[in-house]
């Protein structure tokens, strides 16, 4: 796969190449004789040649340049200069992200359903999931796994769950390709929650929940271009279901003190005025850093919790996390009042829930510095949103 650098012709052996020396060997020897004076070229080579195996250099001290070598023909000694100390190899995982158990789990259940997969990169080792890329054949791909510690918690029925319906999804995109770009699914085993599909080139939006440098204009009009064309797209597949209860939510989140009786019952009011409205299919967890910003436009990945939700959602969840961007939190309005009152009502009780959401998510003790200054951030962002269900319900 990489080529190595051409060597010159020589008809003298390598050892000649090393130029006389005046350098003080090994410690406790002297410096190294002159070659005799008078001596012929040969005998003078000879000579060098026998110093370079009795004397050797320091290895900090540096070789010095001498005049060109005996027996080489003009500029083959560029050639050898240039050729690198050491071939280049290609990525090869490292042997000690193997040694957890998760991973030696994941690449077991792997080499059941892809036999011919090559471990490369461990990207991700998390409490949840697990993420290994690597190739088959020559076709790069990424795994994705269940972690084996999550399936331990009190949780691991819902995990188990939302990884058969991803699964599910992606299956369905084989027969339904949606008008978006996401990665082709290579292989599944619901059973065992493995998940192998092509690893797409490209670079997250954001390798942060909450970004503190927000990606560039250019990138998020790609990236609200791709949600707007998925929530507009309506699959002939009943593959996708209702992830959110929003009465429920509604509920929860009152009944733990996020939500005053006058909050609820103003989100109540709208979801009341919401009822005939066509429900929208969305991704349900449009994060940056579910977005890779390839070549050929952004790509979705993650697909856990894609399902019909009140329009707007992906927008709400996108408007939650770009608190540093007011240009994009203002093309996000824009676009979800475009569709007129029931859009915009709907865009509002979907912000209301994301925002309670991440609240529950990130206001937790123990918060450092930069987190405590992102907490003020959503308390404002949910005060500002509250307003906005407020007057909303007082203009039907």
């Amino acid at each position: 796969m990489y080529s190595s650098a051409t060597t010159g012709t020589s008809t003298q052996p390598r050892a000649a190449l090393r130029p006389p020396t005046t350098v003080g060997g090994r410690a406790g020897q002297g410096p190294s004789p002159s070659p005799r004076p008078g001596a012929s070229p040969a005998t003078a080579l000879r000579d060098q040649r026998a110093l370079a195996g009795r004397t050797a250099l320091p290895a900090h001290t540096p070789v010095p340049r001498g005049p060109e070598p005996y027996g080489l023909r003009p500029g083959a000694d560029r050639l050898l200069r240039a050729r690198p100390a050491t071939e280049p190899t290609p990525d090869r995982i490292d042997p000690a992200t193997l040694q957890t158990p998760g991973v030696r789990a994941a690449l077991a259940n792997i080499s059941r359903i892809c036999p011919a997969f090559l471990p490369r990169q461990v990207l991700r080792d998390g409490s949840r999931h697990i993420l290994i890329a690597g190739t088959i054949g020559r076709a790069p791909v990424v795994a994705k796994c269940l972690a084996p510690q999550a399936l331990r918690t009190e949780q691991h029925a819902l995990l188990a769950e939302r990884f058969h319906h991803e699964v599910a999804v992606y299956r369905a995109f084989v027969r339904h390709r949606p008008p978006i770009r996401l990665p082709r699914l290579v292989a599944a085993d619901p059973d065992r929650c493995v998940l192998v599909l092509e690893r797409v080139p490209g670079r997250p939006a954001s390798r942060e929940r909450h970004p503190v440098n927000a990606p560039t204009p250019g990138e998020v009009r790609a990236v609200l271009g791709a949600v707007r064309t998925l929530n507009l797209w309506r699959p002939p597949t009943d593959v996708f279901g209702k992830p959110l209860d929003y009465q429920l939510e509604i509920a929860r989140f009152h009944s733990v003190g996020q939500l005053t009786d006058r909050d609820a019952a103003d989100l109540r009011a709208l979801l009341h005025g919401l009822a005939h409205t066509p429900l929208q299919l969305c991704h349900g967890d449009a994060l940056l850093g579910n977005m890779l910003l390839a070549p050929s436009g952004p790509v979705l990945v993650d697909w856990e919790e894609a399902g019909w939700y009140l329009p707007g959602y992906d927008l709400a969840v996108l408007w939650s996390v770009l608190s540093g961007d007011t240009a994009a939190r203002r093309q996000i309005s824009q676009l979800a009042q475009s569709g007129g009152t029931v859009a915009r009502d709907a865009f509002l009780v979907n912000l209301v829930l994301v925002l309670m959401r991440e609240l529950r998510l990130h206001d937790v003790p123990g918060a450092g510095e930069e987190q405590r200054i992102m907490i003020r951030r959503l308390y404002d962002d949910a005060a500002l949103a509250r307003r906005a269900v407020r007057a909303a319900v007082g203009t039907r």
